[in-house]
């Protein structure tokens, strides 16, 4: 190993000293007179190379900073712990422009959600902070203050923690400040009334208040517990009317306001097969004696291919003028415009009510159209169904967050409750 220099830190001149070194490197009258002192007031230069051999140096005021700076850069970089801080300076903005491409996602729904929240959290009060300049307390203090809600608190710091991590993996910074930062919200608590689905002849009264053409639409939803997504991107070929089956093989999903198809359920356990119940036949029957829908098989990446669906809207293959052209109304369900729909059919039932999200505040109506999955569940636990076998019909890779989903409180609970109480059988101490 070569001998180390003797000269290292060394004392930078400076312009505004007046030492004898000073002025004979920058001599009067080029440069402005100073006071003559003894000792120089320049900067110390730390000199050393990083793990690739590179030469790299850092200014301080005093040598005792230097010298430690120093002895301190040498044993990380012997230690293969060294961190050049110049690759941390860059904006988490900046850095985000080079995450962002290879940890892009490829399911659509989850790149929304982490697009939002980089654009409506992370990037508008971190974007022009550099790496290196994060810290943990300032971190902990935005998730309090400014990210309300547990659902928000958890999606922006997962984000956030990924983007931090990888810098550390990248020795762009040391540690990532934001690995102990926790959340501060709770999560959302709702009363039971909220929680529960309509009863079936709740149901029958909403059913009753939809127009003709949505009704098949809510019978279908009722009797094969499938999610907006499945349903609505239910294709002739994966409908058997021999054997009575669905099968679930691809959904719709909304890509920012544009309906688009994808061909990966919620999860791996979303391809099932789903039975059809007599009511969910006829209102399929019903769909495909109105749409007469095609039994091809496309690709999913050529298009959504509307004229393969069973359910559609009542404007499905009629035409409209655009910029003085006819063009053919694909008619796909989409979510919000059957919401337009459904608000007016629950008021209409009387069964309409409004309900506060305990988390965002906002007020949302109750029931909601999901609340048929939600019916659909409970309704095979009541009838004895394993918790296996629900979990499949379902889609869940895990039967507990079935139960805990989905299964709510029985109607007739209250009464069990008092008619085992008021049987004549005592409670037995148990000690």
């Amino acid at each position: 190993m070569g001998r180390r220099a003797t000269n290292n830190p060394r004392q930078i001149r400076s312009k505004s000293c007046g030492c004898s070194l000073c002025m004979e490197e920058y001599p009067p009258p080029k440069y402005p007179e100073r006071k003559r002192r003894r000792d120089c007031i320049g900067s110390w230069q730390a000199r050393y190379r990083d793990p690739a051999g590179r030469q790299t140096a850092k200014n301080f005021d005093k040598k005792g900073e230097a010298e430690d700076f120093l002895d301190e850069v040498r044993t990380r970089v012997r230690r293969r712990t060294y961190n050049d801080p110049k690759r941390g300076e860059i904006t988490l903005e900046a850095w985000w422009a080079l995450w962002w491409p290879a940890h892009e996602p490829q399911r659509i729904t989850t790149r929304n959600r982490k697009l939002s929240s980089w654009t409506v959290h992370i990037q508008p009060k971190w974007g022009q902070y550099k790496l290196n300049a994060l810290t943990y307390l300032d971190i902990q203090a935005w998730v309090s203050r400014d990210l309300k809600g547990y659902a928000t608190q958890t999606k922006v710091l997962e984000l956030l923690n990924m983007m931090l991590r990888d810098a550390v993996r990248d020795q762009r910074i040391p540690f990532n400040p934001a690995d102990n930062v926790t959340k501060t919200a709770s999560p959302p608590v709702k009363h039971p009334d909220d929680l529960r689905p309509p009863t079936t002849e709740q149901y029958e009264l909403v059913r009753a208040a939809l127009p003709v053409w949505y009704q098949p639409i809510a019978d279908f939803a009722e009797e094969t517990g499938l999610r907006w997504g499945e349903f609505t991107g239910l294709r002739r070929l994966y409908l058997d009317l021999e054997e009575d089956v669905i099968k679930v093989r691809e959904v719709v999903i909304d890509d920012r306001g544009t309906l688009r198809r994808q061909g990966v359920p919620k999860t791996s356990a979303g391809f099932r097969t789903v039975p059809l119940t007599p009511k969910a036949k006829n209102a399929a029957l019903t769909m495909i004696e109105r749409l007469n829908p095609a039994e091809t098989q496309t690709a999913v990446d050529s298009g959504m291919h509307p004229e393969e669906l069973i359910l559609r809207g009542p404007r499905a293959a009629t035409t409209k003028m655009i910029n003085g052209k006819k063009v053919t109304v694909d008619g796909v369900l989409s979510r919000n415009n059957f919401r337009r729909v459904w608000i007016t059919a629950i008021q209409q039932a009387g069964i309409a009510r409004m309900v506060k999200n305990p988390e965002t505040g906002r007020k949302e109506w109750w029931p909601r159209v999901s609340d048929y999955r939600d019916r659909y569940a409970s309704r095979l636990h009541e009838a004895g169904m394993s918790e296996v076998d629900v979990q499949y019909v379902l889609g869940h890779e895990r039967g507990g967050k079935v139960t805990w989903l989905y299964t709510h409180r029985g109607e007739k609970a209250v009464q069990n409750a008092r008619e085992a109480l008021s049987n004549g059988r005592h409670l037995r101490a148990v000690s």
